[in-house]
Parts: C-alpha cells; structure tokens; sequence
C-alpha cells in the first residue's frame, strides 16, 4: 500500500504518525491553518467547510466542497485540498470570491467567513451557463450566526454572473485530471484505518476483521468521533472502491453504487427518478450530500433516516456483499430493530437497486423544526397507482421517525388497494396508518404528535395530488415540509 499523504494547497504533507481518527480541520488547524474554524462538530454549520479535487471527465476535475470536521484526512490521503489559506491567486491578492466579500460587507464577525468563502468559490468555478440563476443551495450548509445573509447572497448573485479569466490558475487545475486515489494504510498505535484499492481486497478484510468500522461519507461516523470520542481498532475506509461508486442504468433498474455521493445522484440522476428528486433538498446541505451516501445512510439503520422511507416506498433492493458471495434482499427487509439491520458481519452494502417505475402520484414529506438542513421528526414517502376508473392499483406508504425501524403501513396500504383515492377513502384508512405505529417521545416530538402527524401528511398527500401538484423537484419556496 502506498505511504500516507495529502496535497494541502499545493504542498504535500505526510500523515506519518498522524491518528488515523484526525479530521481535515483538525490536521488544517495543527499545522497553522486555522483560517478553519470549528463551530459545531457535526456538519451543521459549514465554518470548517474547506475545498477538495476530485475526478470529473476522466481528465478534468471539479472542486467540491465538503465539512472538514466531517472529513477523516487518511479518506482522501493521495489526494488535493483547498483550505482558505491557498485561495489567493498570487501572494497578497484576493480571490474574487473573497474581493467580492469585502465589497458588499459579507462578513460580520468573520467566524463563518472561511467557510463561506470555500462553498463560494467551489460555485465559482462550477460549470453552468452563464444566464443561471445563482444556486442558493451552494452556501445552504454555511451558517451565519450574526444573520448577514442579504450581503453573502449578493456575493453569491454577484460570482455566479461571472466567469473565470482564462489564465485563472485554479480554473487550468480543473482542465487537469485528478489521480485516482489508491490503496493506503495509516497505523499509530492501536488505531488502524485501512483504505483498500478494491472492493475484493475490502472484503478479504472485512472477513478477517468483521468488527472494523466502515466508513463511507463518514457524515454520521464522524459526529461519533467528535463529539462521543469514540474510537475504533480499524477503520476500513470506501474512498478507493471504484465498484462502489457507479451508477449503471438498466431497462427497469436503476442500480446504484452504495457509495455514490448524494450530490452525484442528485446531480446524474435528476428527472429519472422523480422522488428521489424531492428527497434531496430536504436532506441535509450541500455539503453534507457531497460526501454522505446512501449505503451509509441504510447501514447505520437509523429509524429517521431521510432515503429509506423513498426507497421503501420505491421496493427498491439491497445488494449484500461479503468474501463468501453476495445475495439480493428487498428494503422491506432490510430493518430488524432499533439500528439493527440485516448485515450479517463480514458483509456490506454494495449495490441499491432501484426499479424506474413511476407511480401515479408520489410525493416525499419532513416534518422538523427548520424547513431545511433538519433531522425528521416525521418523514413519510407517499406513492399510489391509479387506474382508469381512479381506482387504487398499488399503494406503498413508507414512514420513518414513528418505529424503531423506518416502516410501511400495510395495513391501510392494502385498504386503499380498490378504492377511490378521495376524502372518504382517506377517512378510512388514517387509523389504520397510525395504528400500524408505536412511535417513541423525545426532544424532537411526543409520540402522540408523530401519530397526528401520520394523518396530516396522508391529509397532505391527497390535498395536494388533488390540487395537481406533479411529482418532482419542487421551487425553493415550496419544498415538501410540514411545519411542526
């Protein structure tokens, strides 16, 4: 395996005796780089956000934006990273990012300055035509505590009506391809992280070490080590498994590598599958969806996960790989328990499988306390197929945060089989719904709320495929969230 190191603004640096649970921020901060700022430990948010090279065409690259408290450096040791201290063009220079900043009072205290300034200039040199609007979504991960939004939005409007000189050095980087990242071990101590070079070598160690733990975006795993201290023997790092990270589209399938990024299936798969359409705004930011993805967000068995409740509601299924072979289980069957899940040890998640089937109507709800960059209370994925007549064909209700597993509600699901999809039918099948759950209380919600909550969103559904709302993307101003 290669010896461990990183490029850091252009200047390589090695992670020899470097604990193979540090972050980016703190490997940043460490070595004098503390333009980095961390503010909550967790991806929410964005002060850390730093800059990272990845491949694009096979011989460009792009510049991605990612939480760098979220980020484990031995993930992505072999590759390139931004951090606020190297985006000047020339010594003593601003970038126009930050000239712009300055220009129109876009930092107040400046502790979130550095991490604005990194999600700015990713969006900078983001290949878009030129009369798009800005995308307020390339700074929703970035959180302003003293409210100067109004100012960084125009910095934002201002940025994306402009392009790169064509002798602008960061622009020539992304004509440039990125190297692969290739098979690494990073030892100090007891800790041990180990990023293999393929997916067989992955399972030939996961075989010998079932107890490693597998780290893909690292989003959930992360919080762990920040804020629990936890610490972990191996860590068996994804990054380098090519296998893991295509999307391959077949006639009625669309099946998907576990360790896709959620911005890449958000960005390659936009308009195929219209429900995971409405799944992505709603979960999480930007910069947590450039690295979180979907294997991790089913493998940690989270009962208010935002994707399972889409992919239940889609009958997609899971491909479970181990050294022995692999095996195809449908998502229903999937959840066990309380973060339990069918895994057995050894085995991973490699493949989602997804059939292209458009229901009739179909939408996806969150209910939580922010409309954006929450974790769900509720969330419900809502699909019914009617037939000539209006009649329920087929009916998949899918809920998560309301069981110690995101489940669907079969019961009503089979009483709706048949029907007429209005008022009455609804009235009908609501208790059903809710009787199908015994959800918890806590700090988010008392169990009683998350029942009533069952009703409303199925009120919900009906009211708005009543009112012609299409499935798909919806405008910023109207994403699918119910207001607690």
């Amino acid at each position: 395996m290669s010896p461990a190191s990183i490029t850091v603004n252009g200047r390589l640096h090695s992670l020899a005796g470097v604990d193979p649970h540090t972050t980016v921020l703190e490997f940043l901060r460490e070595r004098g780089m503390i333009g980095s700022k961390e503010g909550c430990a967790e991806g929410e948010c964005g002060a850390c956000a730093v800059v990272v090279v990845r491949p694009d065409a096979p011989e460009t690259s792009r510049y991605v934006p990612v939480n760098g408290c979220l980020l484990l450096v031995g993930a992505i040791a072999g590759g390139e990273l931004l951090s606020v201290e190297g985006l000047r063009p020339r010594p003593g220079e601003l970038h126009p990012v930050q000239r712009a900043m300055v220009e129109h009072g876009g930092s107040q205290c400046g502790y979130c300055t550095p991490g604005f300034v990194a999600s700015l200039f990713a969006e900078y040199y983001r290949e878009r035509s030129v009369d798009a609007p800005a995308d307020l979504e390339a700074i929703a991960g970035n959180l302003c505590r003293c409210t100067g939004y109004r100012p960084i939005r125009e910095v934002l409007e201002q940025i994306s009506a402009q392009r790169p000189e064509a002798d602008d050095r960061f622009r020539l980087r992304l004509a440039e391809a990125s190297p692969p990242l290739a098979a690494i071990e990073q030892v100090v101590g007891e800790h041990r992280l180990v990023r293999p070079g393929s997916l067989a070598e992955a399972l030939e160690l996961l075989a010998a070490a079932p107890q490693a733990k597998l780290i893909a975006g690292g989003t959930d795993v992360v919080v762990e080590i920040n804020q629990r201290f936890t610490r972990w023997p191996l860590l068996l790092s994804l990054d380098a498994l090519a296998e893991l990270r295509t999307i391959v589209r077949e006639p009625d399938v669309i099946d998907i590598g576990a360790a896709v990024p959620l911005a890449q299936l958000e960005r390659e798969l936009a308009g195929e599958l219209p429900l995971l359409d409405e799944l992505w705004p709603l979960f999480s930011s930007r910069l947590i969806r450039n690295r979180a993805t979907l294997g991790g967000n089913l493998a940690n068995g989270s009962p208010i996960g935002d994707g399972p409740p889409v992919l239940l509601a889609l009958d997609a299924a899971l491909t479970l790989q181990s050294k022995a072979g692999s095996r195809s289980v449908p998502i229903a069957e999937f959840f066990l328990g309380y973060r339990k899940t069918l895994l057995a040890p050894g085995e991973l998640i490699s493949r989602i499988r997804v059939p292209r089937r458009r229901p009739t109507h179909a939408h996806f709800y969150k209910v939580s306390k922010r409309v954006l960059d929450d974790i769900s209370t509720v969330a419900a994925a809502l699909a019914i197929d009617l037939d000539q007549a209006g009649l329920v064909t087929r009916a998949r209700l899918a809920f998560g945060g309301v069981a110690a597993t995101p489940a669907r509600a079969h019961a009503a699901e089979d009483a709706l089989l048949g029907q007429a999809w209005n008022e009455a039918t609804l009235a009908k099948i609501v208790p059903l719904a809710v009787q199908s759950f015994t959800p918890m209380t806590d700090h988010r919600g008392s169990g009683d709320y998350r029942r009533a909550m069952i009703g409303r969103l199925l009120e919900k559904f009906l009211a708005e495929t009543r009112a012609g709302r299409r499935i798909g993307p919806q405008p910023a101003h109207a994403h699918a969230q119910v207001q607690p």
